[in-house]
This record gives C-alpha cells, sequence and structure tokens, in this order.
C-alpha cells in the first residue's frame, strides 16, 4: 500500500549544493543516509544524468559529488515534505561544519643526515628504530553465521559511534556501520561480501574518495573477526617508528598499547580517516615513500617540519631531543594550567569563556578550563524535532548547572541554518530575509516556549539572554517586553535575568548611543558581522574575506569606545592566536570561542 501511495504522491525537490572543499564525502553522507532513512517516503539524489536512493551510503557516493556540484534532492511519498526540509537543514549544517583539513606548515630546520620530504599528517618528533607493518591470520572457533556476524559488527561500531559521540571523531563510525549496513543488504556469504568490497574499492581508485578504500577494507576485516579469522598486527617490544602502505581506523586504537613513537605512511591523505584518528591520537605522523625508509633502523621523524633522517647525526638527535622535551613539557604545560585564570602581563584579568550547542558540549567545555558559556547555541539543541516545554526546561536546567556565568541566544534560525520544525518560506536572499530577532514576528509562538522553558531553568540565577540579528532599537525593545510578558503571564521572578543584543548588522553601529540606554550587555559576533560588512557570505564556495582585516579591528574599536555597557566577543576571531593581541589592546575582557583552543589562547593572553 505504501509502494501505491509513494508512485501517486506529487515528488517534492530541490537543488543543493557542495560548497566544502572535501566534497560530499564518506561521513557527512552517512548522516544524512541515515536520517534519510528515518521518513516513510522515496529520498533520491539525481546528478549528471544518473538517480540513486540516497538511503543507502555507496549508492549515494556513486555520484562523486565535488565542491560546487549541485544536485536534486527528490523526496516522494507520506513524509515528503518533512523529510525535504529536515534532509536540506542537516545538509546545509554539514557543509557548514565540514572544514578542510588545512595543509599543516613545514617548519624551517637544517639537518646533515640525507632527508626525505614528506606531508603531515600529526605534528612532533621522534628517534626510533623502524618496523614495517606485518599481520598474522589466526583462525579462532566460530559459532555465528554469515548474518549474526554483520548484525555483530553493526551493533559494535554503533556502541563505538554512541560512546564516541562526544569527540570529533564519532562519525568515522557511523560512516562505517552504514557503509556495511548497504552491503549487508547485498550478501549473504564471506565470499560474495569480500567480491562487493573489491568491486567498491576499484571504483574509488584514483577519485577524490579513493582514501575510503581503507574503511571498506576495515569493515570486511571487522566482519572476518566476529566470523573467527583474526588478522593481528604485530607490534615489536621495543621504541619504534611503524612504516607501513596505510593502516585501517580500527588499528589506530591498537597503537595505544605499544611503545609507538611515531607512523609513516605511504598511500594516505590528511583527509583519511585513518589521518584523522592519528592526529586525535597525537602520534607524531608523516605520509612519505616509506619503499625508501630502511626497515630495522634508527630515523629521526620530524614532524614539525615534515622530514624523515634516514641516517641522523649525533648532533641531529641531540636537536630533536631537545625539541620532543620542549614539545612535551609545553603541551603538558599548557593543559595543566587550563583551569587557571588568564591574567595578562600587566595584571589584568581576561574572562575565557566557550561556545557550546548542547549539553555535553557545555561539559566539555567545563573540562577544558572555560570560566562560563559566553554563546549557548539554543538553535542547536533540539534539531530532528519540536521539543515540549517540559524536555526544554530538563535541558537548560542540566546546562546551567554547569556553569553559574551563562548567555543564551534565541533561536538563530534562518540563512544557513533551518529546523525541520519551522518552517521559513523559500526567500531569493535568506541571509536577508525571516532569521534571528524576526522570528517573533513569524514564530511568536516558538519563542515564548523557549523563553518560559530559560525562565523556569534559571532558577534565580542571572542568566544572560541574547536576541540575535538586531538591527533597531525598537527590535530590541520589543523582544524583550515580549520576555517580559511572557514572565508576568506564569508570574515567573526575572529580576535577575539581563537581556542583551549581539552585534552583527551594521545598522547597529551607528545606533549605539541609542542603545547604551536599553541594552544590559553586548555580544560581538564576528562571523556574522564580517558578512554584512563585505557583503560576502560566509558559507560561500569562492569568495573568503580576511578576518584579521583592519577594517574588523576599526569596527571593534567604534564599539568599545562607543559602548557604556559590557562587551564581549563570541565569533570565531577569539580562536585565532594572530588576533588576541590586538583584541585585548582593543581593551577587551571577555573572549568566547570554541572549547578545543581555551587552554591554548589561555596561554597566549598570559604572554600578551
Amino acid at each position: 500500500m505504501q509502494l501505491f501511495k509513494n508512485l501517486f504522491s506529487k515528488p517534492l525537490s530541490t537543488q543543493l549544493t557542495v560548497t566544502s572543499s572535501n566534497g560530499f564525502h564518506l561521513r557527512p553522507v552517512a548522516r544524512f543516509t541515515t536520517l534519510a532513512k528515518s521518513f516513510t517516503c522515496d529520498v533520491t539524489a539525481s546528478f549528471n544524468g544518473k538517480s540513486v536512493d540516497t538511503k543507502k551510503v555507496n549508492t549515494l557516493l556513486s555520484l562523486s559529488l565535488e565542491k560546487q556540484d549541485s544536485f536534486t534532492l527528490t523526496t516522494q511519498g507520506k513524509d515528503a515534505q518533512k523529510a525535504l526540509t529536515a534532509l536540506q537543514t542537516l545538509f546545509e549544517t554539514l557543509m557548514q561544519d565540514d572544514v578542510a583539513v588545512a595543509t599543516l606548515q613545514k617548519e624551517s630546520t637544517n639537518y646533515t643526515g640525507e632527508t626525505l620530504d614528506g606531508d603531515i599528517i600529526a605534528k612532533g618528533v621522534a628517534i626510533a628504530r623502524t618496523t614495517a607493518y606485518k599481520t598474522e591470520t589466526i583462525q579462532h572457533k566460530n559459532s555465528l553465521t554469515f548474518k549474526e556476524a554483520i548484525d555483530q559488527t553493526l551493533k559494535k561500531l554503533e556502541n563505538t559511534y554512541e560512546s564516541q559521540k562526544e569527540s570529533n571523531n564519532a562519525d568515522i563510525y557511523l560512516a562505517q556501520k552504514e557503509l556495511l549496513s548497504a552491503l549487508g543488504e547485498k550478501c549473504n556469504s564471506l565470499d560474495i561480501l569480500e567480491s562487493l568490497v573489491k568491486e567498491e574499492s576499484t571504483k574509488l581508485q584514483g577519485t577524490k574518495l579513493s582514501a575510503k578504500i581503507t574503511d571498506y577494507q576495515d569493515i570486511l576485516q571487522q566482519v572476518k573477526m566476529a566470523l573467527g579469522l583474526e588478522v593481528k598486527v604485530l607490534f615489536p617490544t621495543y621504541d619504534f617508528i611503524l612504516l607501513a602502505n596505510d593502516l585501517l581506523p580500527s588499528e589506530i586504537s591498537l597503537l595505544s598499547n605499544t611503545r609507538i613513537q611515531g607512523v609513516v605512511l605511504k598511500e594516505t591523505s590528511i583527509n583519511s580517516h585513518t589521518a584523522i584518528l592519528l592526529r586525535a591520537s597525537g602520534i607524531p605522523s608523516l605520509i612519505a615513500d616509506t619503499s625508501k625508509i630502511p626497515s630495522d633502523k634508527e630515523i629521526l621523524l620530524d614532524a614539525f617540519a615534515g622530514l624523515v633522517v634516514l641516517a641522523p647525526s649525533s648532533n641531529d638527535i641531540q636537536k630533536v631531543q631537545i625539541l620532543q622535551k620542549e614539545t612535551k613539557v609545553q603541551k603538558a604545560y599548557v593543559d595543566s594550567k587550563r583551569f587557571e585564570p588568564a591574567t595578562t602581563i600587566s595584571g589584568k584579568h581576561i574572562k575565557v569563556f566557550a561556545n557550546v550547542g548542547d549539553v555535553e558540549s557545555a561539559k566539555v567545555a567545563k573540562d577544558e578550563g572555560a570560566e562560563g558559556i559566553g554563546l549557548l547555541r539554543s538553535e542547536f539543541l533540539f534539531q530532528a524535532q519540536k521539543p515540549t516545554l517540559k524536555a526544554q526546561t530538563k535541558t537548560y536546567t542540566e546546562i546551567f548547572n554547569i556553569f553559574e556565568d551563562i548567555t543564551v541566544r534565541t533561536l538563530d534560525v534562518g540563512g544557513d541554518k533551518a529546523l525541520p520544525y519551522l518552517h521559513i518560506p523559500p526567500e531569493d536572499n535568506p541571509f536577508l530575509g525571516i532569521r534571528g530577532v524576526r522570528l517573533f514576528r513569524t514564530h511568536p509562538k516558538i519563542l515564548e516556549e523557549q523563553l518560559h522553558a530559560i525562565f523556569l531553568a534559571s532558577q534565580g540565577k542571572q542568566i544572560k539572554i541574547m536576541f540575535p540579528m538586531v538591527s533597531t532599537v525598537e527590535e530590541f525593545t520589543e523582544a524583550k517586553s515580549f520576555a517580559q510578558n511572557i514572565a508576568q503571564k506564569n508570574n515567573i521572578n526575572i529580576s535577575r535575568i539581563q537581556f542583551g543584543i549581539m552585534i552583527e548588522v551594521p545598522s547597529i553601529l551607528f545606533q549605539l548611543e541609542a542603545f547604551n540606554e536599553v541594552v544590559d550587555f553586548y555580544s560581538i559576533g564576528t562571523n556574522d558581522l564580517t558578512q554584512y560588512l563585505f557583503a560576502v557570505e560566509r558559507t560561500h564556495p569562492l569568495l573568503k574575506v580576511d578576518e584579521l582585516s583592519p577594517v574588523i579591528f576599526s569596527i571593534l574599536e567604534k564599539i568599545l569606545k562607543e559602548s557604556t555597557k559590557p562587551v564581549s566577543i563570541c565569533g570565531e576571531l577569539t580562536s585565532e592566536p594572530k588576533a588576541i593581541g590586538k583584541l585585548l589592546s582593543l581593551g577587551l575582557e571577555k573572549l568566547s570561542m570554541s572549547a578545543k583552543h581555551i587552554a591554548e589562547i589561555k596561554e597566549i593572553i598570559r604572554h600578551t
């Protein structure tokens, strides 16, 4: 019956453009197909005359979508509209979040021994004997059928994904799970699975997605393991540098229980899942021609300079030993001081806060040394479905219990951000349309529930509420009155709640005197402010703005000189080491950033 409903219902479609430099690759594709499978409707993607089922990872990957490619997403069936909206929202988020891994700059240095150039995967230095990658196959007793082995491997990958959700690596395991799920539907024996993996790997050879071949090999090996066929990697019992053509992503976790000092791989890429996990492990690693590196011989690996010293002299070794010690000491030192205040040389305390999007990221921020939350992106709290008042209150309460000083931004939807349960009609230029504070006019009920939940969760705490995309004084006063009426209607005391705005629309710059009379605080959102100042969409695939432009610092100086209320800054500029000195010289005393940058930025502040 559902088949007939899908056949005779009207198809809906939209054009999506890949803006990530990485293309539409395995990790985002896996998240996309996972969401697509949750809807009762057909979902297809069409590109260059080819149409595929988007509920399967391997078929969507077969489109080989790269940066600037536009494809048509079509939904048809019961959930067609809901699916189209949700998938478009997710796709835009994936493109925004999928930052290309920058090629790490090599430091200039000289060695007396013969050297071999390489590309840096993870920085660091190591001196040790080399060992070539070796394995042995062990057959264990097996009681599982092929289908049971597939199910067990899928469950294992799902459990790993769930346990790693707080890290940036979680999507690797979701991607592998979706790959195996798609392949598992096509085969009923290990032989057929091996043939399919070989077929898919052959298709990827020589393409931009060739690094994903190791993922196919990895899931095959994990299924074999479930069937009792273990491929065991052999490691020496002494300090060593591993040489290999490539490593499977699942093999990286094995390295933590060895005496590994470094890794040199021949055939991976800096964007591969293997490389991502090596960076996360902190093991000094390079991509270089391992055939030119002798096995079982002491070498020097300098992953700061991108060099392998094949025959290091005593001076070379001494030089690296000093660098090795300094690097370890510096990292440990910076990490150990992450909970200490960031005080400048002149004795001024600079508050270092975190930008967070949910309960888990708030916990991570606390552990990274954040002193508070400078930006709670409330639109990321409930992305799948509209939350109840009870669910919102519970979530806000959890976050408010982690920190004392918290700034909550009301829903900032529109532009490049959307929610499946908050419908905004298509606009010719959504960045200049319904978004931010303008939602108070178009979706007052949703904003009323959000503010009600925040008030209930605050429980007398001094919470700051910040309205985004404000362009006039009237917009702010209307939003604040709206909030006060909600509190009065529900008999909630909000005397300790402060109200402020994000400075991101240029018109604010000419109304600061008037705003000083009505706001409690300001927070500068440099991402959108830069976008509107230079008329360059921040997600544009070609046009970029220099975030260290003198124009930006002139604007910041104007704001700080003319404002009479507290000013903080929460854009990406706060995590740029080169900007810290300039920001502090202007008089900024509160910076909010991604949690992973807190320890580093605090230490920079202490030397400024």
